[in-house]
């Protein structure tokens, strides 16, 4: 009995554990099991997802302060105060320039200014610019050292005609420099032939038999070397201060000149031609009263630089050039390197000290060719994007690539002249911070001699002063003259380059 009972109470148990657990097979069990593990995988989705749309969102926030940062403060100050949209593949709706109303920007002499630079991306490049109302203008870069760009078009032909009409009117000056030939004195030696000692007595303005550095500074007055070049003078200023006295005697001085003039014959032999250029200039003033083309074309200088207008305005006249059948320039430097004795020209007064020297300090250079050449007459950048930039290696197998009448073919970048085209370079390069940094060696540039036709072409420099204090204190002398002008005239008088110095 208890046998059968025992069977009973098992059959029971297998009955209700069916009961309770379907079978593995049923429909049920399967639809169950299939929504735990895709709620499951849905979870997991979601996450996935949320760290990836995170993520992305963190990357677009980098990537906007990258760009705002690495624009650098150039692209946030413009002419008139405005921002500046950065040069792209896209067409940069510059502001075109307002028209001239006769009046100085005065208001933005005062200004503190930093630089901004158009961006070359590489060599060929070519991107949209609009400088004037309705219409673009194709850019294209030629270089990247120096920084170098084409536009085409940038003047129309009647444009050119105007220009070219107003500097015969003006009247050319021939602006032939001819390096000495074999057997003559270099062309940074004294014109004056003075014997050690006679220079020693010129500088010696007490005539007390001691050399101070304020007698060398004071009868330093040259840029041109026709007294005592800049070498030789840094030369004699170096033993200066090597002598404990902190003077010169005659005997030291016999000794420290006789090092410098060997130092500038060395120098010189490497680079015999670098002034070498034959030509005819004038120099159109674009200020208050000038011709309206004059006016147009300093306010598109303007637009493509982005620079701000009161550099620009207080920056040299046009300088208009004629090359006629084998006129050339030789290979130089628009700018010059600074130097503790050296100043710029166009603020030296602002200075207020004496220099051993004047320099151009020009940051960047707008050529406009205004007429096409027939034969020859193209513009070289001999080292253009070389590796390396080395003094001595101008001159190879005893030729001088600077020699434009000999080897303006071995240049590595030549333009052919094209009327109403325009070449913008930056003869320096930045500091980092936004002014004017360490001259551009590859800006070396030069004009091959012209076999048939005439070429007239005009050069747009914007001078800035290395010194960005000196810079600022001569355009608030400037606005300070200007403001007092206008208040004693009523009518216009011109406010050309060479009366601001005069003046100030």
């Amino acid at each position: 009995m208890e046998d059968i009972l025992e069977d009973l109470t098992e059959q029971e148990e297998a009955v209700s554990d069916e009961a309770s657990s379907p079978p593995y097979n049923s429909p049920f069990r399967s639809t169950r099991l299939h929504i735990q593990r895709s709620n499951v995988c849905s979870r997991a989705y979601f996450v996935v997802v949320m760290v990836f749309f995170h993520v992305y969102i963190l990357n677009v926030i980098a990537l906007l302060l990258y760009v705002h940062y690495n624009n650098g403060p150039g692209d946030l100050v413009s002419g008139d105060g405005g921002s500046s949209a950065p040069v792209s593949d896209t067409i940069n709706r510059l502001p075109p320039p307002a028209p001239s109303s006769g009046k100085l920007h005065v208001e933005d002499y005062s200004q503190s200014f930093s630089l901004p630079r158009i961006e070359g991306i590489r060599v060929g490049h070519v991107q949209q610019v609009s400088i004037v109302p309705d219409k673009t203008h194709e850019m294209r870069t030629l270089s990247l050292k120096p920084l170098l760009f084409e536009i085409p078009g940038f003047l129309s032909e009647e444009e050119c005609r105007v220009v070219v009409q107003l500097a015969q009117l003006k009247g050319l000056m021939d602006s032939q420099v001819t390096a000495p030939s074999q057997g003559q004195e270099e062309s940074n030696q004294p014109l004056l032939s003075l014997s050690t000692d006679e220079v020693f007595s010129l500088l010696d303005l007490n005539q007390d038999g001691l050399l101070q550095k304020q007698e060398i500074v004071s009868h330093s007055r040259s840029r041109d070397g026709t007294w005592l070049s800049p070498d030789n003078l840094r030369q004699i200023l170096t033993g200066l201060e090597a002598c404990p006295t902190g003077m010169l005697t005659l005997g030291d001085f016999r000794r420290v000149y006789d090092v410098s003039q060997r130092s500038g014959q060395a120098q010189s032999g490497r680079l015999l031609s670098q002034f070498n250029q034959r030509s005819k200039h004038t120099w159109l003033h674009q200020g208050p009263g000038s011709h309206h083309v004059l006016h147009t074309l300093r306010n598109r200088v303007i637009s493509l630089t982005r620079l701000p207008s009161a550099l620009v305005e207080l920056s040299e006249p046009l300088q208009v050039i004629r090359y006629e059948n084998g006129d050339f320039s030789n290979a130089h430097h628009d700018s010059s390197p600074s130097h503790s004795e050296t100043t710029c020209a166009h603020t030296r007064l602002a200075g207020n000290a004496s220099a051993l020297t004047e320099v151009s300090c020009r940051y960047l250079t707008v050529l406009f060719y205004l007429s096409s050449v027939e034969e020859g007459g193209e513009s070289t950048f001999p080292v253009a994007d070389n590796r390396t930039y080395e003094e001595q290696a101008l001159v190879q197998d005893g030729v001088d690539l600077t020699d434009t009448q000999e080897t303006c073919g071995r240049g590595n970048l030549r333009m052919k002249p094209t009327s109403g085209t325009a070449l913008l370079w930056y003869n320096h390069l930045s500091d980092g911070r936004g002014w004017m940094g360490e001259l551009d060696e590859y800006s070396l540039h030069g004009d091959c001699p012209v076999r048939r036709g005439v070429k007239w072409v005009a050069n747009s420099w914007v001078n800035v002063d290395p010194d960005h204090q000196q810079q600022t204190r001569y355009q608030r002398l400037v606005a300070q003259r200007y403001q007092a002008k206008s208040g004693r005239e009523d009518h216009y008088q011109s406010l050309s380059h060479s009366d601001l110095h005069q003046d100030l």
